[in-house]
């Protein structure tokens, strides 16, 4: 039996999660649009001096736009399909699995950000993601770990 508590904040996850397959989806495609304005803005101030980008460049960004993209879109789809089958039916490996998909990419995509100086990449995008998809998983980890032992 689920409780409604446990299903508002697993539908939390899978939302958080629908969010950032759009954000994935965005950054794949409209990679220069004004919705990733602030982040190519900062991102061309710290990496080339605030100068126009040749169009070699710019092709370079938006092919590395694509792949990070469609890597995003992957990764947070998959997340969609644990919350939605596994997780709901509270089987601990999938609460593990979210936990360590979500951290490792955290802690490797900010460990390169502020080595290279990106920490907007840490305040525009990782941090919120990070946010946005711990809450819930927080929130219910008493479902997974506090089960009155029979």
């Amino acid at each position: 039996m689920i409780n409604s508590r446990f299903l508002f904040w697993q539908r939390m996850l899978t939302f958080t999660n629908i969010i950032a397959v759009c954000v994935g989806l965005i950054v794949a495609f409209a990679g220069n649009s004004i919705l990733l304005a602030l982040h190519n803005s900062a991102t061309k101030d710290l990496f080339f001096d605030n100068m126009e980008l040749s169009i070699n460049v710019l092709q370079f960004k938006n092919w590395l736009f694509g792949i990070i993209g469609g890597t995003i879109v992957g990764f947070h789809i998959l997340m969609i399909m644990i919350s939605e089958n596994a997780f709901k039916k509270k089987e601990k490996w999938a609460y593990y699995a979210m936990w360590v998909g979500l951290l490792s990419w955290f802690i490797i995509d900010s460990s390169i950000s502020f080595y290279y100086g990106a920490l907007h990449n840490l305040w525009i995008i990782n941090i919120p993601a990070l946010i946005m998809i711990s809450i819930p998983l927080i929130a219910t980890r008493k479902e997974f770990f506090n089960k009155l032992k029979k």
